[in-house]
């Protein structure tokens, strides 16, 4: 019998390479998204064209048809930026070669308060089905949001607390079905008004089983260090997902701003590939029946949030805005069914800013952000021990913009506190950037900006000391650890004339004091593992990322356009290169675009990286080639039917960033298919 997800994926397939043929071209991938308007790192509101800061947007368009995946697998592939990979239900973004906390992932401009940067094996308490927009900023002029945002930040923004008041009922509809992993997807939200209110409720649940892979999963360089041959099997095992996710929210919306509150709740359950505990030996020195237990990883959260506008007529200020958000977050690893080692997350954010009025070209922003959080773990992989973290700080940024000529500008304070069982330490960190722009002609807009971040040390990084399975190693941390110093210098140019746009960003930082960890060669007895020690050292990185589109026929609101994108980082450090950075990679893509239907196809290339750290293998180079399309079958425009062809060579490929590259390379040829439907 035929399932209805067969059924679904038929139809939509049908339905949407029927349109590639109409319109005889090929699907469309990512655009620029030009004079998009940027609010994370500019809370005033600047424009892409304008601003210092290399930023990517994915708005409610792209993320209706985008995958059903973690957050680090959905923006991954962006100039820029890559994926932690450590499971389909465990991924990060890796920015710049960067990741862990040194990339802040928001939602709605305040922390996540959960435990996914204590371990790639932990997943981010967000979903990105709830998103109706993502901003990606890469580099460290990201003051509003402190040291833990040295490397990056992406900033989901839902609508759960709403803002404005809908026309009647708004809402969204979408599902989508995936052959490489018999995934699903199906989520729905709802906004409407209720007299002075706005009432809003939205729900998301995904499934997937193992995922296929186009050759044995363990890499050819693993096996011959292994002195073992690849096996028949083709699906990297332990990696099914299974996540449900609510919540609702009210905003009463005055005639000078708004107050609202939310409430979500997450529940997800994924299995992590090649994180495998061995019972004890018997008596006779055979292992017991059960052999290894696979673990799987249940995660819940429960978050409230708080937010709040108020805007002022006259006086120095515009607008002051507040948004506090608390969360309880749960983290168990099951051993089998057994309950292994759990982490604990609970603990409160809070951010007041005091928008400028704009005036002769001068905007601004000052701000205050609180944090205050409790960390914990229980079990035999409790490598951390409990933590109390508060952190407080104050900051400003300034732009001066003339339309020539501008300037900008920040600052910002910093106090962090950490109080463990091993030990206390306190931090005062100063961070400050500082830029200039002109356009020597409309189309063209150059910048220059520097900056100065300081960053304190995490708790792990501080207090850890077990075996910690999820990377292979026994780590120890270092409670004489010094705040980490980014000093970088950033060059922009942004050009759009015609039919031809581009956005180049190159950049240059030194880090004094760069928190790694290293091997010290010596093995822990009981764990077998290599053990490594947090260390301090100096480092540099060097890259750049561009992107550019070219239109190269376009009558009314039918267009053929030819886009490319490509990035290259370069990290070293005084103890050699630094671990799992990302090699270069290009893409180049054909789109078409009409009312009716949209189509595109893309090649995308990453190169081999053999600049390895130690206990680090080499990954060679692959090829993704991916077809998609869309189509709106009714006048309004309200629905959307589209399909997506990816790997369609069944390329091997290992994503560098990954701890599992060696175990798990990335899912083979897929075809992934959906509805959405908007009203």
């Amino acid at each position: 019998m035929i399932s209805h997800r067969a059924l679904l994926l038929a139809a939509a397939s049908w339905t949407v390479l029927g349109g590639v043929a109409a319109a005889q071209s090929l699907p469309q991938p990512r655009e620029l998204h030009v004079d998009d308007v940027i609010v994370t790192g500019a809370p005033f509101g600047v424009t892409d064209r304008a601003s210092l800061l290399a930023v990517d947007v994915l708005d409610e368009e792209d993320l209706a048809v985008a995958p059903a995946a973690t957050l680090g697998d959905l923006v991954n592939g962006l100039p820029g930026v890559r994926s932690t990979n450590f499971a389909p239900g465990a991924s990060r973004p890796v920015i710049r070669g960067l990741s862990g906390p040194r990339v802040q992932v928001l939602t709605n401009g305040l922390g996540m308060i959960d435990a996914s940067s204590v371990s790639p094996d932990h997943q981010v308490a967000v979903d990105p089905g709830e998103a109706r927009r993502i901003e990606i900023v890469r580099g460290p002029s990201t003051l509003v949001f402190g040291g833990s945002a040295i490397g990056g930040v992406v900033n989901i923004i839902d609508d759960r607390i709403p803002t404005e008041r809908p026309e009647g009922v708004d809402g969204h509809v979408s599902a989508q079905y995936s052959t490489v992993d018999d995934g699903s997807s199906l989520g729905a939200r709802l906004k409407a008004n209720a007299g002075p209110l706005v009432l809003t409720i939205d729900g998301f649940t995904r499934e997937a089983s193992d995922y296929d892979v186009p050759v044995f999963p363990e890499s050819q360089r693993l096996l011959d260090e292994e002195g073992e041959e690849p096996g028949d099997e083709r699906t990297v095992e332990n990696t099914f997902v299974q996540l449900d996710q609510y919540g609702a929210g009210v905003s009463w919306i005055g005639p000078r701003g708004y107050v609202g509150f939310s409430a979500k709740h997450v529940d997800t359950t994924y299995g992590v590939p090649g994180h495998e505990h061995e019972h004890e030996e018997g008596e006779e020195g055979e292992e017991e029946a059960h052999g290894e237990e696979g673990v799987s990883i249940g995660l819940e959260q429960t978050r409230y949030d708080l937010r709040g506008e108020l805007t002022f007529e006259t006086g120095p200020f515009s607008a002051a805005r507040l948004s506090a958000g608390w969360a309880d977050y749960a983290h168990t690893e099951f051993e089998g069914d057994e309950i292994g080692t759990q982490f604990f997350s609970d603990g409160a954010e809070g951010r007041f800013e005091l928008i400028q009025r704009e005036r002769n070209g001068w905007q601004g922003v000052v701000g205050a952000q609180l944090l205050d959080r409790t960390f914990d773990a229980v079990g035999d992989e409790a490598y951390v021990p409990r933590t109390d973290i508060s952190e407080q700080g104050l900051y400003t940024v300034q732009r001066f913009d003339r339309g020539g000529l501008g300037f900008e500008g920040g600052l910002r304070l910093d106090k962090r506190s950490l109080e463990s069982v091993a030990a206390e330490r306190d931090f005062s960190n100063v961070s400050a950037s500082a830029g200039v722009f002109f356009r020597p002609t409309a189309p063209l807009f150059l910048g220059l900006s520097v900056a100065r971040n300081e960053r304190a040390p995490s708790e792990v990084e501080l207090f850890a000391e077990g075996a910690h399975v999820a990377t292979g190693a026994f780590e120890i941390g270092n409670i004489d650890l010094d705040s980490e110093v980014a000093t970088s210098v950033e060059a922009t140019v942004h050009f759009a004339k015609g039919p031809f746009e581009a956005d180049l960003h190159a950049y240059s930082a030194r880090y004094d004091g760069f928190i790694d960890l290293r091997p010290t060669g010596a093995d822990d007895p009981d764990s077998g593992l290599p053990i490594f020690q947090y260390v301090q050292t100096d480092a540099d990185f060097h890259g750049f990322e561009v992107e550019a589109e070219y239109r190269l026929w376009e009558s009314g609101d039918r267009g053929l356009t030819l886009t490319g994108a490509a990035d290259w980082v370069r990290a070293t450090t005084d103890l050699g290169p630094a671990a799992r950075i990302p090699p270069w990679s290009a893409a180049a893509g054909l789109d078409w675009t009409s009312r009716r239907v949209d189509a595109g196809v893309e090649v995308r290339h990453v190169g081999e990286q053999d600049r390895t750290a130690a206990f680090e293998r080499p990954t060679d180079s692959y090829t993704l080639v991916s077809l998609k399309g869309a189509i709106r079958p009714f006048a309004d425009r309200n629905v959307t039917v589209f399909a997506e062809a990816s790997n369609l060579t069944d390329a091997e490929a290992r994503e560098h960033a990954s701890f599992q590259k060696d175990i798990a390379p990335l899912p083979g040829r897929s075809l992934r298919a959906g509805i959405t439907w908007r009203f």
